[in-house]
């Protein structure tokens, strides 16, 4: 969840084609400060200057409250399977090996989706994707409220990632393209952020009260009533898409202004390495069976492949889905790098630190919830005053200083003891975790951004959990289902991401040195 501001980012050749693929959005998992980025040469910004409907102060703010809204309904059923993995697990039968999948199959099947259907909405129209994406999204969070196997959870999540990948860089098109760039599209970008934090606080408060009273479901049930109610307002209030002039026909166009080779090579590189590293999740030894080896081996070929067919499609002057030269800017490279690790880091830990307090401490699902609540309030109020203050903040110094700072939080959990109360040290830990920083931009890298960060949260997740497996498994203790050993694996998990973010802090520090200020509103 993160909150917007505006990075200038170092010129680019005119004559490199970029594919328009819409703006990244906000992401899922916990709140998070977070830098729009503009690709711009000198003063003039690449993205072309466009009309903006002329909207009465009331319908803009309707605009942003629905859009508002329906973030906040995905985050709240985020929310609720974050502290309430350990419940729905063993009411589902969702075997241990199979226990973080809901969370990382969600990433994995968004991750995947979502440059193809950022290109496709450039085509098509944001309004008409993302009131699609709306509707499967309501669709899918009531199927998780009915799953009755892990299978069936798992499969609705994947489809609900699927889904959300068609809202997540809509939104943010929506909110470009309806508010010039300036202080009202950085309060909207702001209260988008800000809602996925409330959202996700719902849905962690909720989910506690209701896994001790009616039980899980039932959260997922009001959930997916809240998504229909938002979505019969969007399709009365979100504005039309205007479509430009086209000497082509829609099919025609769908054929030839989408990279759907590039596409595919992408999706397919990402969807092989996410599986496998879900797998590994559950033992490290599964990468040495024939199918996760082909599967790894396939994928490690897609990527020069890839590299090579984009590079043909920007020689030829055709769309590419990822042109090689944006890889040459060094802003770019630092801040998907960046992007990937923190957004590892931060998703992995919330789902850690719930299963710290409910396995290692051996609280309730409600008490859990409970003690997240202080890291969302920061990550609210993070998200608002970004919004209304990030343009007169140089980019370089925000992005390092919040990343520096949120990884204190892992290095807290790292060193904690159990047995400390909780205003001694995890208190602070959830005060800090918010203050990180992640990206979205405009056009293209916009849909780059996004798609780096889901995979990075599939990574992020997979790793710490074979990490935290494996050293649990070579504890010393006899019973490796107690609190002790789990901690044992939990600790050197928590540490590695503390190194992580230290590492996100080197690259940040290299690579965003000519980054400009934040926020600045081109006349």
């Amino acid at each position: 969840m993160s909150s917007t501001a505006v990075i200038e980012l170092p010129s680019i050749n005119h004559d490199d084609p970029i594919t328009p693929a819409s703006m990244v959005s906000l992401g899922q998992g916990g709140p998070r400060l977070s830098a729009e980025l503009i690709l711009t040469e000198g003063n003039q910004a690449l993205i072309p200057e466009q009309d903006f409907p002329d909207l009465s102060t009331s319908r803009s703010v309707i605009i942003i409250s629905i859009l508002t809204g329906i973030a906040a309904m995905t985050s709240m059923s985020t929310g609720i399977l974050t502290v309430g993995l350990p419940v729905i697990a063993e009411d589902i039968g969702l075997s241990g090996s199979l226990l973080l999948w809901p969370a990382s199959i969600f990433a994995l099947t968004s991750g995947c989706s979502l440059l193809l259907a950022g290109a496709v909405a450039d085509v098509l129209g944001n309004r008409k994707i993302y009131l699609t994406g709306c509707v499967l999204l309501t669709a899918f969070v009531f199927a998780c409220g009915l799953a009755r196997t892990g299978t069936e959870l798992i499969a609705f999540r994947a489809l609900q990632g699927i889904a959300m990948s068609l809202c997540l860089p809509t939104a943010v098109s929506i909110l470009t393209g309806s508010f010039p760039n300036g202080k009202t599209r950085n309060v909207g970008f702001s209260f988008l952020g800000a809602g996925q934090v409330l959202g996700f606080c719902i849905g962690l408060v909720l989910g506690g009260i209701l896994i001790q009273s009616v039980g899980w479901r039932v959260g997922y049930y009001i959930c997916g009533g809240a998504h229909a109610i938002a979505l019969g307002l969007a399709c009365w209030i979100l504005p039309e898409d205007r479509h430009r002039a086209a000497s082509t026909s829609l099919r025609q166009r769908l054929w030839n202004d989408i990279d759907w080779v590039g596409a595919i090579v992408a999706s397919s590189c990402l969807g092989m390495l996410s599986y496998v590293l879900a797998i590994v999740t559950g033992s490290s030894s599964s990468i040495k069976e024939p199918l996760n080896a082909i599967l790894t081996t396939i994928a490690a070929v897609l990527v020069p492949a890839f590299v090579w067919w984009v590079g043909r499609q920007e020689r030829l002057g055709k769309p590419a889905l990822i042109p090689n030269s944006l890889w040459k800017i060094p802003a770019f490279t630092a801040v998907c790098l960046m992007v990937l690790l923190s957004w590892g880091v931060m998703n992995s830990m919330e789902y850690f630190v719930s299963l710290f307090y409910q396995e290692v401490q051996e609280l309730s699902a409600l008490q859990a919830s409970l003690r997240f609540i202080p890291g969302l309030i920061v990550g609210f109020c993070l998200n608002v005053a970004t919004g209304l203050l990030v343009h007169r903040v140089p980019a370089h110094y925000l992005v390092i200083i919040t990343t520096l700072i949120c990884a204190v939080s892992p290095l807290v959990m790292a060193l904690i003891n159990p047995k400390w109360p909780y205003w001694y040290a995890a208190f602070w830990s959830m005060v800090l975790y918010p203050v990180s920083a992640d990206a979205k931009t405009h056009a293209l890298a916009g849909a780059v951004f996004n798609t780096v960060a889901q995979f990075g949260t599939s990574l992020g997740i997979a790793v710490m959990a074979v990490v935290a497996s494996n050293v649990t498994r070579e504890s010393g203790n006899p019973n490796k289902e107690s609190p002790a050993a789990l901690m044992e694996g939990y600790r050197v998990a928590f540490w590695l991401e503390f190194a992580s973010m230290l590492l996100t802090v080197c690259i940040g520090i290299i690579g965003l040195r000519k980054a400009g200020k934040v926020g600045l509103k081109r006349e």
